[in-house]
Order: C-alpha cells, then sequence, then structure tokens
C-alpha cells in the first residue's frame, strides 16, 4: 500500500565524500518521491558529508543532518531506543548489519524497510525471490521502491553552485579542449601509476588540448613533479588557493563541468568528476566495479583484468584510446559505443 509519511530517517553508518556521491541519485529519488516530507540523515558511527563539504549539496534534499550520533554498535543499545524516543512515520535502513538493524528496530516508527537479513525484518519486502543489485545505487533505489510501492528511476543531476561556477569558468574559460585527470587516491594501492598519468597528459597536450591536472590535499607534494614534467597542464585548485579562493569539493564538480572528458582513480575525486556529469574514463585496479561505479551518464571503466592482475599493467594506450572515443562521440552528437574495447584487449 502506497504512504505518504511526513517524517522521514534514513540511517548511514557514515559517509566520506565518495559514499555521500554515490547516494546523491538516493537522496534526489527519495525526495521526488516524498516532496512534502521532513526528511532527516542519521550518520550513527561517524561522520557525514552532508554536514560538512557536500552540505550545499544536501539544501531542498535532507532537512535535518545528525552525525556522531553513536547509533548501530553496541548490543546494549538494544536495552533503549534511540534518538531519545523520536518518532518518524518511515525509517529506511541503508546497510546490511543485523546487530545494527536491529537497534535501530528500536525507534519508534510506522514503516522500517530495511535489506538486512533478506528483508527479514523489514515491514515492506520484494514480492518473491529477490535478486540484489550489483551497484549499491540501484539496491538504495530498491529501498525507496518497497517503502512507497512505487517504480523509482535512476537519473544523474548536475551539481549546481553558481558561485563555485563563476571561478571554474574563469580558471578554465572557454576555447580549449580540456582532458581533465585525477592521478590520486585516498589508498594509493587504487592509484595507476603515476608516471603513467605523465605520459597520458603529454599524450593529450600533444594533440593540442589541454591537460587540467586535479589533485587534492594528500596529493599536494606532487604538484613540483607534475608541473615540471606536463609544463603545458592547468592545475586549477592550486591555481584557486594561489588566488585567495578555498578549494573546495563544490569548486571541484564546478571544474569538471568545464572538462571535455576526465581520467580518474577509484576515489572520492573520481566521483566529483561524475557528480558534473563529465564523460569520465574510470580506472580500476584491487576495487570491485560493479559495486559502487561513479554516478554518471557517460562512463567507460578500465579495469585491471582485462590486462593483468594489477592496476600497473593497465596500458597508457588504453586510457589514450578510451578518451578519444569518448571526444568522437561529443563531436558526432552520438552516445558512446557500449561495445567499445580497449587498446590492448583481445
Amino acid at each position: 500500500m502506497p504512504i505518504a509519511p511526513r517524517t522521514i530517517l534514513v540511517y548511514v553508518g557514515l559517509d566520506l565524500i565518495g559514499d555521500a556521491l554515490m547516494k546523491m541519485p538516493f537522496v534526489h529519488a527519495l525526495r521526488e518521491t516524498f516532496p512534502d516530507a521532513h526528511i532527516t540523515w542519521l550518520a550513527g558511527k561517524g561522520k557525514t558529508a552532508f554536514a560538512g563539504p557536500l552540505a550545499p549539496l544536501a539544501r531542498g534534499l535532507i532537512d535535518e543532518v545528525i552525525e556522531d550520533a553513536g547509533v548501530g554498535t553496541y548490543v546494549s543499545e538494544l536495552l533503549r531506543r534511540p534518538l531519545a524516543g523520536r518518532h518518524f512515520d518511515l525509517v529506511i535502513d541503508t546497510q546490511r548489519r543485523v546487530l545494527t538493524t536491529l537497534i535501530l528496530r528500536r525507534i519508534a516508527c510506522d514503516v522500517f524497510v530495511s535489506g538486512a537479513a533478506d528483508f527479514l525484518f523489514s515491514d515492506r519486502r520484494p514480492a518473491g525471490r529477490y535478486r540484489k543489485p550489483k551497484t549499491m545505487s540501484r539496491q538504495l533505489l530498491d529501498l525507496i521502491e518497497f517503502a512507497s510501492g512505487r517504480p523509482v528511476t535512476e537519473k544523474y543531476t548536475a551539481v549546481r553552485a553558481e558561485s563555485e561556477e563563476n571561478v571554474a569558468r574563469r580558471l578554465l574559460p572557454d576555447g580549449p579542449t580540456y582532458i581533465g585527470f585525477v592521478p590520486g587516491a585516498g589508498g594509493r594501492h587504487k592509484c595507476w601509476p603515476r608516471q603513467h598519468y605523465i605520459d597520458a597528459a603529454r599524450y593529450q597536450a600533444a594533440q593540442g588540448r589541454v591537460p587540467v591536472i586535479i589533485l587534492g590535499p594528500n596529493e599536494e607534494d606532487w604538484y613540483p613533479e607534475l608541473r615540471a614534467a606536463v609544463p603545458s597542464a592547468l592545475f586549477p585548485l592550486q591555481a584557486a588557493a594561489a588566488e585567495g579562493e578555498k578549494p573546495s569539493a563544490i569548486l571541484t564538480i564546478a571544474l569538471a563541468a568545464r572538462l571535455h572528458v576526465a581520467v580518474a582513480n577509484d576515489c572520492g575525486g573520481g566521483h566529483l568528476m561524475a557528480a558534473g556529469l563529465v564523460p569520465l574514463v574510470s580506472i580500476w585496479g584491487p576495487t570491485i566495479f560493479e559495486k559502487a561505479p561513479p554516478q554518471t551518464k557517460t562512463l567507460i571503466p578500465i579495469l585491471c583484468e582485462q590486462f593483468g592482475s594489477s592496476i600497473e599493467d593497465i596500458p597508457v594506450a588504453a586510457i589514450n584510446d578510451a578518451v578519444a572515443h569518448l571526444l568522437a562521440a561529443q563531436q558526432s552528437g552520438t552516445a558512446p559505443s557500449l561495445g567499445f574495447i580497449p587498446a590492448g584487449v583481445t
């Protein structure tokens, strides 16, 4: 039976920037499905980027954010009601750890939806046998479908922030063909070799395009090396800092929207590129692409298993080939071929 909740609680453990960006289709779909509801976002075990660097993205979509709530970890929590006994019309549990789900069941609510233990504790569940989708994004959208009783489609919405867009336009003015590179990652094991990035950026420069290298705070010490290795490259976040602008996640998304194609590791920076809806070449090493792909409309994943066993085995030619494929599709006004095979794959 369809419901029209006035108050909704969404539980997550925590949200790093990449986690939160992957959840944006869910957040948009939740607001679209329940436009009049007061939506509370509960990070029970840590911080959420929706209360920090991505707070502008939550405006108009999430009404209340609670972080570091201390909810969902200890057996002793079963002896009390979390959130001081607050009541919600609908609670959506986005995780699958059974103890956490049992703790969340202690929250007073009319409808509780959770996929834990094959929906054993959920008031709303799929009809018949449920085959869990590969992507986290689709799994979350299914929770809205089960809660609402209505189909939910996945939509990609570009992030817009006028002040950051003006800065991005100044840093990357109209004219050149910009190819973005995001060489860093929170885990260095997820990084394609830096020399490969240098070679790929040099190749794009030789084609008359402008390499744009996005370095996060953890890669600042790479700047002198990359600046010397690719003299024609732009480093917009460093340029922004030199102008007195504060680099931010939202500015990075605005810069992504100025690019023609981006190349990134499996990392938060890659998800920021996707949030700008730039056509993206996504490089994957030891992690599983199907679980958490960047949320963008146009994506070519390059997986290490296509070439060997390690991310180092991915050749520069494969990335150059993928970038050329995306650029050709843009110039012809067509969608990139789903049958695209990068160089080196037989």
